[in-house]
């Protein structure tokens, strides 16, 4: 698939069928954010993927909504800052890889037929104890994955691009 199709193609997903992501399936998703860009290289993140109902419960209650509780997996996007890199003023480099890779993600499943949601708005001290994560280690994205139990692809509202673009200066 063209690249500019599979981004158009791509949508959020808050409804997932009961069937099970097959293990090449997730694997080859997170092998895409594996090859993603870091800040230095430094790759400070990790991959935890739930798909035990038990371990799902837990972190599903750190961000209580129903949908996400349809997804038969949810990988969470971890972080860590203490190997990220750090820009001369301090600025952290980890969010913004945590980003890239969980973008990677999202739309390699979109490629293979499957759906994905970014959460962000979620307890991470309660998604962290629920995965007992090292204390040095961040949750910073959950993203439920599984096959979409809809049909229908939304139309994607975006800004015209002339309104998003500065030439040269603002």
């Amino acid at each position: 698939m063209a690249f500019f199709e599979l981004a158009k193609k791509r949508y959020s997903v808050r409804q997932f069928k009961n069937q099970p992501v097959e293990d090449d399936k997730l694997k080859y998703a997170l092998e895409t954010a594996r090859m993603a860009p870091s800040a230095c290289n430094y790759q400070p993140l990790s991959f935890v993927v739930v798909t035990d109902e038990a371990a799902k419960t837990k972190v599903i209650s750190s961000y209580n909504r129903e949908w996400i509780k349809t997804a038969p997996a949810i990988i969470v996007v971890c972080g860590n800052h203490k190997e990220s890199w750090h820009r001369g003023d301090g600025k952290d480099h980890c969010d913004i890889d945590a980003a890239i890779a969980a973008d990677h993600i999202t739309l390699a499943a979109a490629d293979i037929g499957l759906g994905t949601c970014w959460v962000c708005a979620f307890d991470s001290k309660k998604c962290h104890e629920a995965l007992e994560l090292p204390e040095y280690i961040e949750p910073i994205v959950l993203l439920p994955i599984g096959y979409p139990d809809d049909d229908i692809q939304p139309q994607k509202k975006r800004k015209e691009l002339d309104e998003l673009i500065r030439q040269n200066r603002w």
